[in-house]
């Protein structure tokens, strides 16, 4: 090997080793709806915050867990559990019925409640997805209905922020319905304050009748506030069992916005599988390859 040729491969093995450096440092988390999904599917029965469950995220390289938290039982021997696996939950999602007054103030005070308990381990972001009328259901909300939800949106964040955590506004594909009117209106007529936002790119572009124009559109107008980024992809329509940077999804480009902007949110995978979805390999297989198709989108943040 001459002089030129060795370095010239010092500095390649340099800039490789820099960047599974920064591949290492990177934190990205895991959703455990996908964890669910995958289990179904398998016919199996899907526990949160189990040994087990810990065990198999670990070992797929992932350092961070988010989970929906249902009550503040669930926090018994979590924080220890969850060092035990070398895991970090700096978010988790809480269910919330937002649209009608009296729900609310019950609602607000159960997310409250898991709030103090998650600020004691390190929580840092609670996403919410306010609930439908009826889950799967084609009801609409009335004006009203979406007047009170958001004032319910800013007291909850109000809240939060005086425990030092931030609220994250979630949508899924319903509240595209009717000229997105409920989407729209959360991100409008909240405070950007108290409220940001959880993008989850594909139930925008689903919601949209597939589209990657009403995708960037809403990125455009709302990107601002975005705290947090769920990552999932699709292929003609349906969710694939691995997030990649192509597909459906142009995460390529909305890594390049969000670069452009300045800004780096909360990473959390939320590959899941559908009806439709390929059936090749297991959930850990799966999210080794997810996280390090990530990993290396978002090498360098």
């Amino acid at each position: 090997m001459n002089r030129r040729t060795f370095l010239h491969t010092t500095a390649l093995a340099a800039v490789s080793a820099a960047s599974a450096a920064d591949s290492r440092k990177l934190h990205i988390a895991t959703n455990t709806y996908p964890w669910g999904t995958f289990a179904k599917r398998a016919g199996k029965d899907f526990v949160q915050h189990t040994d087990e469950l810990f065990a198999a995220i670990a070992s797929t390289g992932i350092t961070g867990y988010e989970p929906n938290i249902r009550a503040i039982a669930e926090f018994d021997g979590l924080a220890e559990r969850l060092q035990k696996h070398g895991l970090e939950m700096r978010s988790l999602y809480v269910n919330s019925l937002l649209h009608d007054a009296e729900a609310a103030k019950t609602s607000i005070a159960s997310a409250l409640d898991v709030a103090r308990k998650a600020a004691e381990i390190g929580v840092k972001i609670i996403v919410t997805n306010p609930a439908p009328i009826r889950w799967g259901g084609p009801e609409d909300k009335t004006d009203a209905q979406l007047l009170t939800q958001a004032a319910s949106l800013n007291q909850l964040g109000g809240e939060l922020k005086k425990l030092g955590i931030t609220l994250a506004y979630h949508n899924h594909d319903s509240e595209l319905r009717q000229g997105a009117r409920e989407f729209h209106h959360m991100l409008t007529a909240t405070d950007a304050e108290l409220v940001k936002f959880c993008l989850d790119a594909h139930w925008i572009f689903r919601g949209c009748g597939d589209s990657q124009v009403a995708l960037f559109d809403a990125i455009g107008h709302y990107g601002s506030r975005v705290i947090e980024l769920h990552l999932r992809q699709s292929v003609s329509g349906k969710w694939g069992e691995v997030f990649t940077a192509e597909g459906d999804i142009d995460h390529p480009r909305l890594k390049a916005w969000l670069d452009q902007h300045g800004m780096k949110p909360h990473l959390v995978l939320e590959q899941a599988v559908e009806t439709g979805s390929p059936d090749t390999q297991d959930v850990v297989a799966a999210h080794q390859k997810s996280l390090k198709n990530a990993a290396a989108l978002f090498a360098g943040w």
